[in-house]
């Protein structure tokens, strides 16, 4: 899918993203990668993403943490795990913050910001989002 759209129609993005990872018969965790320049709107949209799985937290860009954990109640996933790998210089940092044991339980759920910074562990599996600066209110995405 490839699609432009206004900041404020962010959800209805969201729900297609959601409806192609509930539609995933994948046996370990769904990964959904986050690529595009800075402003594109990868954390805003990870955030929407998470409101309607139903994370109550305030979810913030893990920039300087580098990831995040949140519980999601009543769906397939019980944990979301938001990544931002944009200060990942080799993808080993990843691995020292479980990422073999957080992509082998089917109970997650993996957004990742910046995969390319990682790419060689990103699995082939991956539900891959790409989102361009189109002007100050619009976005494209792609799916």
């Amino acid at each position: 899918m490839e699609k432009k759209f206004k900041l404020d129609q962010i959800h209805k993005i969201a729900s297609g993203i959601i409806s192609k990872i509930r539609k995933s018969k994948i046996k370990t965790a769904v990964v959904v990668a986050l690529s595009g320049e800075l402003g594109a709107g990868k954390t805003n949209l990870t955030q929407e993403i998470d409101k309607q799985f139903g994370v109550n937290e305030n979810v913030v860009s893990p920039t300087f943490v580098i990831m995040k954990k949140y519980k999601i109640n009543g769906n397939r996933f019980k944990n979301l795990i938001h990544i931002d790998a944009y200060r990942i210089e080799h993808s080993k940092e990843l691995e020292h913050l479980n990422w073999k044991e957080f992509l082998n339980d089917p109970t997650n759920l993996i957004l990742i910001e910046w995969p390319e910074k990682v790419s060689e562990i990103i699995p082939e599996h991956t539900i891959m989002v790409y989102l361009s600066h189109v002007d100050d209110e619009t976005r494209e995405v792609k799916f």
